[in-house]
């Protein structure tokens, strides 16, 4: 009997080695990457560590969104030269999202390029003031009615639905493959987290209402949803609902003087419980809707 369970212990210590040598050889998970999406011809997403732009390639050249190198000295070129690994058209267009640096930073290799720079009429009043010498400020500015961009046989729907998680977010929607690229307003299968902080809450509702209403299937977002998937109406409904319950929880709480604690410490969604960064983006709910209800911001 003791030689049996001594095999035994062996041949489970011999299984647990190799498992965790097969582990310590896994290939690490690339900084950056750009992958076509499923399905079409000509659409990729750019990823840059935990964030991440579509770029369409068309016959007459690149449209690329969001330099995403925020920190990245050079991010920017390393977009562009992945781009280069995939064609040899012309940079023609970059589209910035929104005014936020974690997007947006990282331009100028794109300006080299050629690529004229685009963006919500905001973004440039946003960016003028600040200064920043790692973001390009735009060439041509989207209007609150938006905009089409059209190059070689692609169409790219620059959408301006209101405020939102910024004053200044366009929703990008590429009719023929029914994909839109909507950036940190709606994130996939996730709890949001610091992006709250300019967030205008009772505005965002409205504006998920009018992205769920365009004709379209999948939803590229601005930072990989879970195991890189991407996202759909169902996604941006259960955000919607997210922030809806988490408005409505907090209201009372708030006119009741509770914030901003205990509320801060207090506040559960345990139906998102399992939804990653539950714990890190609760607080930042929280507060924001704390500002809301709590103090009319």
């Amino acid at each position: 009997m003791l030689r049996t369970s001594i095999g035994w212990a062996s041949v489970l210590l011999c299984a647990a080695m190799f498992a965790n040598a097969a582990q310590a050889q896994a290939p690490a998970r690339p900084e950056f990457a750009a992958t076509k999406v499923e399905g079409t011809d000509n659409v990729y997403i750019f990823r840059n560590g935990g964030h991440q732009a579509m770029f369409i390639v068309t016959s007459e050249g690149v449209i690329a969104t969001d330099p995403v190198a925020y920190g990245k000295p050079n991010g920017g070129q390393d977009y562009v030269s992945a781009i280069r690994q995939i064609t040899d058209k012309p940079i023609k267009y970059l589209i910035y999202s929104h005014h936020h640096y974690d997007h947006i930073a990282g331009g100028k290799a794109f300006k080299d390029a050629g690529a004229t720079v685009i963006a919500h009429r905001r973004v440039k009043e946003r960016l003028s003031v600040l200064n920043d010498p790692h973001t390009v400020l735009p060439d041509e500015s989207v209007s609150d009615e938006g905009r089409t961009v059209k190059l070689g046989g692609t169409s790219v729907e620059l959408k301006y639905f209101g405020l939102s998680h910024s004053d200044s977010s366009l929703v990008m929607l590429l009719p023929k493959e029914k994909i839109v690229f909507a950036v940190d307003i709606l994130p996939v299968g996730q709890v949001p987290g610091r992006g709250l902080i300019d967030f205008y809450p009772l505005e965002a509702e409205d504006f998920i209402k009018k992205v769920l209403a365009l004709d379209w299937e999948r939803l590229i977002p601005g930072h990989p949803g879970p195991n890189d998937r991407l996202g759909s109406k169902q996604d941006a409904q259960d955000q919607l609902q997210l922030l809806q319950e988490a408005s409505a929880a907090i209201k009372p709480l708030a006119q009741a003087g509770k914030c901003w604690e205990p509320v801060e410490k207090e506040f559960k969604l345990p139906k998102y419980e399992n939804w990653p960064g539950y714990t890190s983006g609760l607080p930042f709910i929280a507060r924001r809707y704390c500002g809301l209800w709590g103090r009319g911001t």
